[in-house]
C-alpha cells in the first residue's frame, strides 16, 4: 500500500515573504528583505553545495552584492579575478576591459564555481538572520487569498506555509511557471550547451598569436560556422570551465558520449585546441538543452518571478546571474512598499523596468547569432567612446538609460553595424 503523507497546517501567518530557491537571486532577495525588518522563509529543494552553471559574473553584480551586505564575504573568498571579456574568431582577437566603460560603477568582478559561490551567499544570508530550509519541494501553490504553498520536507512529510507575498527564485526549476501554467515560448532559437570542468594545463601557452588572459572569459567563434561558439572561463590558476554552444543539429550526437562530442568540437577551433592540448577532464560532461525560456506574467500583487524563473536568454554574455540579482533588488523594493501598505503597480514598477535591461541584453544576443554584433566586436578600428558604451552593457549595466546603446539599443546597434560595413 502506498503511503501518502498527511498535510500539516502550519500556523505561520507572521511570515511576510516566502522565497522559492536559495540561489543568488533568492539569497540576495532574502537578505534585502531581512534588512527591511521583514520575516522571510526560503525554501530550497537541494542541499548546498550543489553544481550549477553560470560561472562568469559581470561587474554590475558587485554593487548588488554590496547592497545585500555580501560583498566583503565574496571578496574574501578567493574567487578568480575577472576584469573583462575576450573574443576570438579565426585569426582575430579582441578584448573589452570592463574598467574602461561608459557607466560608473565597479569594473571588475569574479569567475566562480557556482557550488561554492551560491553556498557562500546562502550562508551569509543565514548569518544575517534569514531562515533557509533545505530539502524542501514546493508541490502546489494556492493564490486564492494570501499565497499558500504545499511543501514536502526532507522526511517526505507535507505541510503548508502561508505568507503575504511570494518570490520565485527557483532558477531553471521554474516552479511557479510550471505550477501556474505561465510558460511561454522564447523568441530565441533552441540551442544546447555541452560543458565540463578541466585541469587546463595551459601553462606558458601565451605566445602572441594564441593570446589568453586568465582574468577574462574567452569566447571563441567556430572558424567555419559562426552560429557555434565556445566559452573558456578560468576558475583558478589551473582550472577552467569549458563549453560549446549551438543548435543541436550543428553540434552532432548530443544523446550519447558528451565528452567525445565536446573534445571533437574543441579540436575544430585551432586556437582553443592549442590552449587545451594538455587538458584533463575533471568531471562528467553535462548537457544544458533548450535553455531559453519565457513567461506570460512576471509579477502580480501575489508573486514575482526572479531571474531564470522568469526569462532566460542565452549564456553568451553571462547575463543570467546579473539579471537574477537585479530582479531580486527591484522586486524587493516593490514588495517592501506593498507590505508597508502602499499599492504597487507591479507591471509598471517591476516588470517594465526589469525588462528594459533584459531587452537590451536580448538585442545583443540576437545580433550575436545573426552575425551583426560579431561584426561589431571584431571591427578592426573601433571608436573608443562607442566601445566604452558597448563595454558597459557587456559589464552588466544594461539598465543605464543614460547610455545610448541601452536607451535605444536596436537603432544604435544597427547604426554601428552599418558604419562597420
Amino acid at each position: 500500500m502506498n503511503h501518502t503523507p498527511s498535510v500539516t497546517q502550519c500556523s505561520q501567518t507572521d511570515i511576510d515573504v516566502v522565497i522559492i530557491g536559495a540561489g543568488p537571486s533568492g539569497s540576495i532577495a532574502a537578505s534585502l528583505l531581512h534588512q527591511q525588518g521583514k520575516r522571510v522563509v526560503v525554501l530550497e529543494k537541494m542541499q548546498f553545495p550543489r553544481f550549477s552553471i553560470g560561472e562568469s559574473l559581470l561587474p554590475c553584480c558587485m554593487k548588488l552584492l554590496e547592497e545585500a551586505n555580501m560583498l566583503d564575504a565574496v571578496n574574501a573568498a578567493g574567487f578568480q579575478f575577472k576584469n573583462g571579456a575576450a573574443f576570438r574568431y579565426q585569426d582575430q582577437y579582441t578584448h573589452f576591459d570592463f574598467t574602461d566603460k561608459f557607466t560608473p560603477g565597479p569594473g571588475t568582478t569574479f569567475q566562480v564555481e557556482r557550488a561554492s559561490f551560491d553556498k557562500l551567499l546562502a550562508d551569509t544570508a543565514t548569518e544575517q538572520g534569514v531562515e533557509i530550509r533545505y530539502d524542501q519541494t514546493v508541490e502546489s501553490v494556492d493564490l486564492s487569498a494570501s499565497p499558500k504553498l504545499t511543501v514536502r520536507d526532507e522526511d517526505g512529510e507535507r505541510y503548508t506555509i502561508e505568507a503575504k507575498y511570494l518570490l520565485d527564485a527557483s532558477g531553471f526549476g521554474r516552479v511557479l511557471p510550471r505550477l501556474l501554467a505561465l510558460e511561454k515560448p522564447s523568441s530565441l532559437a533552441n540551442r544546447s550547451a555541452v560543458f565540463t570542468h578541466i585541469q587546463d594545463n595551459i601553462g606558458d601557452k601565451k605566445v602572441e598569436d594564441k593570446a589568453f588572459d586568465r582574468n577574462k572569459i574567452l569566447v571563441s567563434v567556430h572558424p567555419k560556422n559562426k552560429d557555434i561558439w565556445y566559452w573558456l572561463i578560468p576558475l583558478s590558476d589551473t582550472k577552467c570551465s569549458v563549453g560549446v554552444v549551438g543548435e543541436p543539429h550543428l553540434l552532432g550526437d548530443i544523446e550519447h558520449n558528451l565528452q567525445d562530442l565536446l573534445m571533437t568540437m574543441i579540436e575544430q577551433e585551432p586556437s582553443l585546441s592549442y590552449l587545451l592540448s594538455d587538458a584533463e577532464v575533471l568531471r562528467d560532461c553535462a548537457l544544458f538543452n533548450g535553455y531559453s525560456a519565457n513567461v506570460s506574467t512576471l509579477a502580480t500583487d501575489k508573486f514575482a518571478l526572479l531571474g531564470n524563473a522568469g526569462e532566460f536568454l542565452d549564456p553568451v554574455f553571462s547575463s543570467g546571474v546579473t539579471i537574477a540579482m537585479q530582479s531580486a533588488s527591484m522586486a524587493v523594493k516593490c514588495a517592501v512598499r506593498q507590505l508597508n501598505g502602499t499599492q504597487v503597480d507591479w507591471e509598471k514598477e517591476y516588470c517594465a523596468p526589469l525588462m528594459r535591461g533584459v531587452d537590451t541584453f536580448r538585442t545583443y544576443v540576437e545580433a550575436w547569432y545573426d552575425g551583426r554584433f560579431q561584426d561589431v566586436i571584431f571591427y578592426q578600428d573601433p571608436d573608443n567612446k562607442i566601445k566604452q558604451m558597448i563595454c558597459s552593457i557587456l559589464a552588466g549595466y544594461a539598465w543605464d538609460e543614460t547610455n545610448p546603446f541601452v536607451h535605444d539599443s536596436q537603432k544604435r546597434l544597427n547604426l554601428i553595424v552599418e558604419l562597420c560595413k
